[in-house]
């Protein structure tokens, strides 16, 4: 499982830039197989984020533990966003990798996969935080809908779309190529841009554009908190369906 939770696509059918071949689908027909491949994850991590927001809102005993994690965020500031990002995003997935597809083998692997995975997840912890506390001071921290939906807009169709699934595909292809350096000039081409990340943004908007409107439903010292936990439910339901697809 080398792709991050941002772009896990079973089934997706994403392929390295080629020319063009006489019949090529279209991104945007790959970007809605891969939604519809992530279909089933997707509405379970959907259903729980969104029984976490009732459970806030509505039920004294949710509420009381929640405003912990957020007083937690708050005391450790970025480092908290760093460290939960990692276990989220490096820490979790390579667990799952050896448990479920290595059978409980720990390889030498999984160390390298961590060298690249926990520095990048840190970074894009930080990324996340940063845009969460920038668009809290331009559209304000109330959950009413206009700062919700604004909120929601720019960090799917800005900040998801030019920034991080791009910098996520190229990171990690680049990982996947043994760092080589002699191709790098592929990841800047249309084809690459047509055939990998377009189909990536496509995946990520029918999962986490739900996600995100909830997580901005909350107030701005849970965003953090329940983002990793997003993440790392994310990763573990992606995991699950496709061991039981492969099986």
């Amino acid at each position: 499982m080398d792709c991050p939770a941002a772009c896990l696509k079973p089934d997706s059918g994403v392929v390295n830039a080629t020319p063009d071949p006489p019949h090529r689908e279209a991104p945007w027909m790959a970007g809605l197989r891969a939604a519809r491949a992530n279909l089933l994850p997707g509405l379970i991590l959907q259903a729980v984020m969104l029984g976490l927001l009732l459970a806030y809102y509505f039920y004294p005993p949710t509420t009381h533990l929640l405003n912990q994690l957020a007083e937690l965020k708050g005391k450790w500031g970025f480092g908290y966003s760093a460290v939960a990002a990692v276990i989220a995003g490096a820490v979790i997935p390579e667990v799952m990798r050896i448990v479920v597809f290595q059978k409980g083998k720990i390889r030498r692997a999984n160390f390298s996969n961590l060298l690249f995975t926990a520095p990048f997840w840190c970074m894009m912890g930080l990324m996340v935080d940063a845009l969460y506390r920038g668009q809290a001071m331009v559209f304000g921290s109330e959950p009413s809908f206009r700062v919700v939906a604004a909120k929601a807009l720019v960090d799917q169709f800005v900040y998801s779309t030019f920034i991080a699934s791009p910098l996520t595909c190229w990171l990690y292809d680049w990982k996947n190529s043994g760092y080589r350096k002699d191709g790098l000039r592929r990841y800047l081409t249309v084809a690459y841009g047509r055939d990998v990340i377009v189909p990536v943004i496509f995946a990520n908007w029918g999962v986490w554009i739900p996600v995100v409107c909830i997580l901005y439903s909350l107030p701005s010292l849970l965003q953090i908190p329940l983002f990793a936990l997003a993440l790392s439910l994310w990763v573990l339901l992606y995991t699950w369906i496709s061991e039981q697809r492969a099986r």
